[in-house]
């Protein structure tokens, strides 16, 4: 009876348990390697995004008018003050949600601001007395005012081409001051064709039942409100932050063509000692008056808020008087 060899099957498992191992290893190993060249990739890739944004200036702007215009142009600042109440007295545009806030505008926290990647601080003359919480980073001043009695247009282009310089993209200034202008013809088109009668009106901001802020020719609502073929009426002559103060009964010398625009906030408790004034009452805006309510808008902002008090009259529900 021939032997049977048990080692001979032995070693032929043997033989085909080392080849699957072997080829294991390698399939593993290439796997290991494509791997790793994807991560080097993304590695890479990551790298690339952020090369393609150290570039970018990091702005801080304790101004909201400045803020708020290089936020619209697309380069907003990495901070701002009084973040907490920007949606209340600003409104438009939206600040990204990765923006610091720096805590009051007019004494910026400086703690805070040494923990900032800061390459330049863009502030006006108002925020000049803070300067030195930035150290060594250099500081420019902007501002969009009046440089006249009455505003112009060019009062608010040349601010916007000032901020397009400082973060070495002239261009971005350029491209948002012309889609501004697009953007107030397309707002006035719009409001014409829902009031074609409307062309007059008066600019306030309550500061309680009885005395406000009526906006004048060296304010932004004059050049806004020209560019929407439509007039800015006042009642004197303004400061220098383009207002004149008036109490309630002062709104008598106003024409019945004239409509009476409101800008808010206006606190609720505001609202109904208005609504309950004998003076209020007597006027009759709302009935034989035109009256209308705008959001907030800010009022000593640049381009931007040019743009916002635009599209805010195009959306205004005008009542009373015989304009509408």
């Amino acid at each position: 009876m021939p032997p049977v060899f048990y080692t001979d099957k032995l070693s032929k498992r043997l033989l085909v348990t080392s080849v699957s191992v072997m080829t294991a290893l390698k399939w593993f190993a290439l796997a290991l390697c494509l791997v790793l060249t994807a991560c080097n990739s993304q590695t890479s890739t990551t790298s690339e995004v952020e090369n393609s944004h150290s570039d970018r200036m990091n702005i801080v702007s304790p101004d909201w008018g400045n803020a708020a215009t290089l936020t619209a142009m697309g380069h907003a600042p990495i901070a701002t003050g009084d973040v907490r109440v920007w949606d209340r007295w600003v409104g438009s545009p939206k600040l990204p949600a990765s923006i610091t806030d720096l805590g009051i505008r007019y004494q910026p926290n400086a703690e805070l601001i040494a923990q900032l990647p800061v390459d330049m601080v863009i502030d006006n003359y108002f925020y000049e007395h803070a300067r030195n919480l930035y150290g060594d980073v250099p500081a420019e001043s902007v501002m969009s005012a009046a440089k006249g009695e009455t505003a112009t247009w060019a009062d608010y282009t040349e601010p916007t081409r000032e901020l397009g310089v400082l973060i070495d993209n002239p261009k971005m200034a350029e491209d948002y001051i012309a889609q501004s202008q697009k953007n107030i013809k397309l707002a006035s088109q719009q409001f014409k064709e829902r009031y074609p009668k409307a062309k007059k009106f008066a600019v306030v901001q309550f500061a309680d039942a009885n005395n406000m802020r009526m906006y004048v020719a060296n304010s932004l609502f004059q050049p806004a409100l020209e560019q929407m073929d439509r007039e800015l009426v006042v009642l004197g002559k303004g400061n220098q932050w383009g207002f004149v103060p008036i109490r309630m009964g002062d709104l008598a010398q106003l024409d019945d063509e004239t409509c009476l625009l409101i800008i808010d906030p206006l606190s609720p408790i505001t609202r109904a000692e208005i609504d309950d004034s004998l003076i209020w009452q007597r006027l009759g805006y709302g009935n034989t008056r035109c009256v209308g309510e705008l959001p907030p808008v800010w009022i000593y902002g640049g381009m931007s808020s040019l743009i916002s008090l635009a599209n805010n009259l195009s959306e205004v529900s005008l009542k009373g008087g015989e304009v509408l």
